[in-house]
């Protein structure tokens, strides 16, 4: 099996030599998590109230905040409390700039910011549908956010009270996942993408990479012999360890944990060191298609 994890021996106020930024990208965009186990994101003593499961609204996944506009959503925490959370999401989403912005200095003026999540559920055992059940191995891919082959660039954190570990599994190569699932797609069709977003189903006009990615989402993910049979390598990320990966591209499925932060960029194919490796660029080769011109 690859070796899906690249591993820093860091700490967080160490400068980057320019050899560790060279390995980072490479590691990256070869679809291998960037594994920093001692570098932490902490939290202050007025916020330690909200590592608890009360922080997140009846029903809502995650806590989540939009940067652009300073709101929380997934919480009902309001007044002071609220404002404690607020300031707790901001402050991870300037940690996860800030390290780009020293690990990946080349990725910088590229990124464009997405949403700041907070995860104080425990994942295992969460019953759902086979499309939403993130146990199962999938690579990233929005239902109603198409990001037309911009990368999908995450970074997470553990910031578990009780020291438990947050545990994944992670697939084979993208161009393997690629290779046995994309000929059992659907075809995309451009009359439905804008009838999806005429009916305000997506936010934007689905492409074609979108929707194939999607297809890839979801096969894989309802393919149960897939999933009990391919080889697959279980981590555990300790608490007060970071790491970042490219979600649309590396094979991952997450099986226990509480308590996680998580920051999403976005990042054009055109800003990489090595396009070829992205799934936009392996899938067009696979269909001999261009994928992301619009609906």
């Amino acid at each position: 099996m690859h070796n899906p994890i690249y591993q820093f021996q860091d700490k967080y106020d160490t400068k980057f030599s320019s050899d560790d930024k060279n390995q980072a990208i490479h590691a990256l965009e070869s679809g291998q998590v960037l594994l920093l186990p001692h570098c932490a994101f902490s939290v202050a003593q007025n916020e330690a109230f909200l590592l608890s499961p009360n922080t997140l609204a009846k029903n809502a996944k995650n806590v989540s905040y939009n940067t652009m506009n300073q709101k929380i959503s997934g919480s009902d925490y309001q007044t002071e409390q609220r404002d404690i959370l607020t300031h707790f999401m901001a402050r991870y989403a300037k940690y996860a700039q800030d390290l780009i912005g020293n690990l990946l200095p080349h990725y910088k003026q590229h990124l464009t910011i997405g949403r700041t999540s907070f995860r104080p559920a425990e994942v295992k055992n969460r019953k759902t549908s086979y499309r939403k059940d993130d146990s199962r191995l999938h690579v990233d891919a929005f239902v109603s956010t198409p990001v037309q082959g911009l990368r999908i660039l995450r970074v997470f954190c553990n910031i578990n009270p009780e020291h438990m570990p947050r545990v994944w599994h992670l697939g084979e190569p993208f161009n393997d996942v690629a290779k046995r699932f994309l000929p059992s797609a659907q075809s995309y069709c451009s009359a439905k993408a804008k009838l999806l977003h005429k009916c305000k189903l997506t936010k934007s006009l689905r492409s074609a990479y979108d929707h194939y990615m999607l297809q890839l989402h979801d096969i894989m993910k309802k393919d149960t012999h897939y999933q009990n049979t391919v080889e697959k390598l279980r981590f555990e990320f300790q608490p007060n360890s970071t790491w970042i990966v490219f979600t649309d591209q590396a094979s991952h499925a997450a099986l226990s944990g509480q308590y996680l932060l998580e920051q999403t960029f976005y990042l054009p194919v055109e800003a990489l060191q090595m396009p070829e490796k992205s799934p936009l660029r392996i899938l067009e080769t696979m269909t001999n298609m261009c994928l992301t011109t619009k609906a």
